[in-house]
């Protein structure tokens, strides 16, 4: 039984594209194009695909649009093609938050819309999406708030306090934006720790996360830079391809950024943060993986424990993929493992053991 997708894009060269891509796999056929938002919720009426990739600037209906119907009246999994840009970022966490399973940034020139990272990113989405169960559309959360902050903006030579008792390692993939969401926001702005998180993510898109996640949260979040100090009360998001790594200057923590090699197949990586952690042989540290794809930070969070650390992990029923927790619970790499809103409590509960 091959997988079903709907194309639905206002652009008939992308539809092309896109099609042939998703054909390339024999295991997948595209019933049908929507050319708008109001074509695509017919047609997904109609033709009943098992998965939508939909772009998100559309005349007519645009995808944001568009996606709110299809999430809260007949919800499937949906793959939102995105533009490189600082709109499209914000407009595709905004489609996270919707309930889009995932993106796929759309190709800037003829010669990226042929290279075969795209196409392979692509049909992996498509294959895992297909196979996720999908939940319609929930009322907009609340958050604590976000306001009664009073550490200054962080600079270079800021005097804030950088003597805390715990570093917070998180690793996340898919689904991860949305689930960070349930994570720091939750976390108390007085925690005595410093927080960093590797989300895969491509360039452009994690400074807009860390700003999205900074507006509703206690602590402060940026995107980390290179040669950050690292601050009781704040969380340091790894750019897109860049590995964020850990070390140690004059008793402080420092973040080190770079370019190197792929590791467990990604840039940032989970497991290249976790081993700089462990690597300075610091044992205060509490690692939290948690929804996506593959095997990163399984063994990181492994070397964690090994180390003296305490892990935890996301349970299958709340992760949009349960992949990256399922490996690190098999390796035995875990302490503990709980559902998406007890993650920030369990957090805390952490700092004290």
């Amino acid at each position: 039984m091959k997988i079903k997708i709907l194309v639905v894009d206002d652009s008939a060269f992308m539809r092309k594209v896109i099609t042939d891509m998703i054909e390339s796999d024999h295991q997948m056929e595209v019933v049908g194009i929507g050319r708008n938002g109001e074509d695509a919720i017919s047609k997904i009426r109609l033709l009943k695909p098992d998965v939508v990739t939909l772009d998100i600037e559309m005349p007519k209906m645009d995808g944001l649009t568009a996606l709110r119907t299809i999430m809260s009246e007949m919800p499937l999994p949906v793959i939102m093609l995105s533009s490189l840009t600082k709109k499209g970022a914000e407009e595709t966490l905004k489609a996270l938050d919707l309930g889009a399973f995932d993106f796929i940034t759309k190709p800037s020139s003829l010669i990226k819309v042929s290279a075969p990272e795209v196409k392979n990113e692509l049909i992996e989405k498509i294959q895992i999406a297909s196979r996720t169960k999908v939940k319609a559309l929930k009322s907009p959360k609340t958050y604590p708030e976000a306001t009664q902050r009073e550490v200054p903006v962080q600079t270079s030579n800021s005097s804030t306090n950088n003597r805390f008792k715990k570093i917070v390692a998180i690793g996340t993939s898919t689904g991860g934006p949305r689930a960070l969401q349930d994570v720091i926001p939750y976390i108390p702005g007085d925690i005595s720790a410093s927080i960093v998180i590797v989300q895969h993510m491509p360039p452009g898109f994690t400074k807009s996360l860390a700003e999205r996640l900074d507006s509703m949260s206690q602590i402060h979040v940026k995107e980390a830079e290179n040669g950050d100090i690292m601050k009781q009360g704040w969380a340091y998001l790894a750019p897109g391809d860049q590995h964020l790594k850990v070390t140690k200057q004059n008793g402080q923590f420092v973040i080190k950024l770079d370019n190197s090699d792929r590791v467990s197949g990604h840039r940032p990586s989970v497991d290249a943060m976790m081993e700089s952690i462990v690597e300075m042989n610091h044992k205060n540290v509490i690692g939290v993986i948690m929804t996506g794809m593959g095997a990163d930070g399984a063994q990181g969070m492994k070397k964690i424990k090994d180390s003296g650390g305490f892990v935890i992990a996301q349970d299958e029923e709340s992760c949009i993929v349960f992949g990256m927790p399922k490996i690190a619970i098999k390796l035995d790499a875990v302490d503990k493992v709980v559902g998406l809103s007890n993650i920030a409590n369990e957090i805390v509960k952490a700092m004290e053991v």
